[in-house]
C-alpha cells in the first residue's frame, strides 16, 4: 500500500508562510499525482493544488493561486506545498492524496490519502 504522510502544518500569522511536505513510501514517487486537499471544520472537502508524477503539470485553486506553490523532489519521494500570504480563511487540515500519473478534478479518484496536518492562521 502506497503511504502519504504530511507534516508542516503549524501556528502561522496572517500574511506569514509555511511549507507543508508529504512523504511517500510503499511506491516509486514519480508513478504519481499528487494532489493536496483541505477541510475546515464544518466546510467541506476543498481542492488546493496538484503537481503530475513528472512535475510538468501543476493547477491551483483560485483562492490559492499566486500564492501557494506546490513541487516535487522524486529523489526524497517529496512533495511540498509553500504556503506564503497565508490568510485566516486557509486555516484547516490540509491532506495530500495520490493517483497514478496524472491530477484529477474528482476526489474519488484519489485513493491514497495521508492522515492530514493542521494548519492555524492567526487574524
Amino acid at each position: 500500500q502506497l503511504q502519504l504522510v504530511e507534516s508542516g502544518g503549524g501556528l502561522v500569522q496572517s500574511g506569514g508562510s509555511l511549507r507543508l511536505s508529504c512523504a511517500v513510501s510503499g511506491w516509486n514517487l514519480d508513478r504519481y499525482a499528487i494532489a493536496w486537499f483541505r477541510q475546515a471544520p464544518g466546510e467541506e472537502r476543498e481542492a488546493v493544488s496538484c503537481i503530475e508524477s513528472t512535475g510538468s503539470g501543476t493547477n491551483y485553486a483560485d483562492s490559492v493561486a499566486g500564492r501557494f506553490t506546490i513541487s516535487r523532489d522524486n529523489t526524497k519521494n517529496t512533495v511540498y506545498l509553500q504556503m506564503n500570504s497565508l490568510k485566516p480563511e486557509d486555516a484547516a487540515v490540509y491532506y495530500c492524496a495520490a493517483r497514478t500519473l496524472y491530477c484529477a478534478a474528482r476526489d474519488e479518484v484519489y485513493v491514497y490519502w495521508g492522515q492530514g496536518t493542521q494548519v492555524t492562521v492567526s487574524s
